[in-house]
């Protein structure tokens, strides 16, 4: 069949990594794809507040969505690279794109396939500053930084409880600004609050995976949230990141700032449910799958949703 995995007539060791063709499911799951929202929700939503200002640039948008969809992937590849040069991962973890423990590719490859996209983002921000402002270079080079210490380098952020406040920033906070910055050359308050939400979010998705994760971390020495909360009490602070969300939304419309089709992301809300129920519990990780795809999902919606709602007031 095309595109069949050849294996390889040796046992794959850490001296034997030479599968010589690859099913592109193979690096497909590399990216880990179901996170890549996460970098594409920011990027819409500061974009969406861009054109009710009457701003729109679909190259410099193009962009940057691409620029960040390179820099969450190869933030996935370093994660893949480092978990398994720290013997964190094996072929039956849960929740990894498995290309190294479970494909045999070589680490390396993954490693160089992770800095090949760190420098084509690299370019593309080149063009972004090109036509907006060099103070982007800078902040590019600080969200690429922190996508590769958050589990390379000596102190990975992910061994500590910041893990969800910096990814929380960064694929929230400082990906919508810089968005729409770059479209309008300016910040405004609404581009600042509207970011609180998805910041969140973002934040709740690596907290669900830390939960998930909770005894396999404590193990080898991590030192998460949800390792230092417990299990119980990680699932109702996940629960209350969802509440304070859809709250800040609440509070957003009725103090004018945005109009009530803003309110559109409580459709979200059973995705947000099911998150925290399936949390409760449970103590295997493959049990708690579903409830970490669910607050995934949470985030993607109640992101989609947001960008939608924005555009339709622009709209109507």
């Amino acid at each position: 069949m095309q595109g069949q995995i050849e294996k390889n007539k040796q046992p794959i060791t850490s001296h034997s990594y030479h599968i010589q063709k690859k099913s592109w499911k193979v690096w497909w799951h590399l990216l880990r794809p179901h996170t890549l929202t996460a970098a594409f929700v920011p990027v819409a939503i500061g974009s969406v507040l861009a054109l009710q200002d009457g701003v729109f640039n679909v190259l410099l948008f193009v962009a940057m969505l691409t620029a960040s969809i390179l820099i969450q992937a190869a933030t996935n590849m370093f994660n893949e690279y480092y978990d398994f040069k720290r013997g964190l991962d094996n072929e039956n973890s849960v929740g990894i794109g498995g290309a190294i423990v479970r494909e045999g590719v070589a680490p390396k490859t993954v490693l160089n396939l992770a800095f090949s996209f760190f420098g084509i983002a690299t370019l593309l921000g080149v063009y972004i500053c090109m036509n907006s402002s060099w103070w982007i270079a800078l902040i590019g080079t600080i969200c690429m930084i922190a996508g590769y210490l958050y589990t390379g380098g000596p102190y990975p952020i992910a061994y500590t409880p910041f893990g969800e406040l910096v990814a929380g920033l960064f694929m929230g906070l400082i990906i919508i600004l810089l968005s729409y910055y770059i479209q309008t050359g300016t910040i405004t308050t609404e581009s600042i609050v509207v970011s609180v939400p998805i910041s969140i979010l973002v934040g709740a998705i690596l907290l669900a995976n830390n939960i998930r994760d909770l005894d396999g971390d404590k193990e080898n020495g991590r030192k998460t949230i949800a390792i230092l909360l417990g299990h119980d009490k990680a699932v109702l602070l996940l629960s209350s990141m969802f509440a304070i969300s859809y709250l800040w939304m609440i509070s957003l419309v009725f103090m004018g700032m945005f109009s009530a089709w803003a309110l559109i992301v409580f459709l979200s809300i059973p995705k947000a449910v099911k998150a925290s129920k399936g949390f409760k519990g449970k103590k295997i990780p493959i049990q708690m799958m579903p409830a970490m795809v669910a607050t995934a999902q949470t985030n993607t919606i109640f992101g989609f949703l947001l960008a939608l709602g924005l555009l339709l007031s622009y709209i109507l």
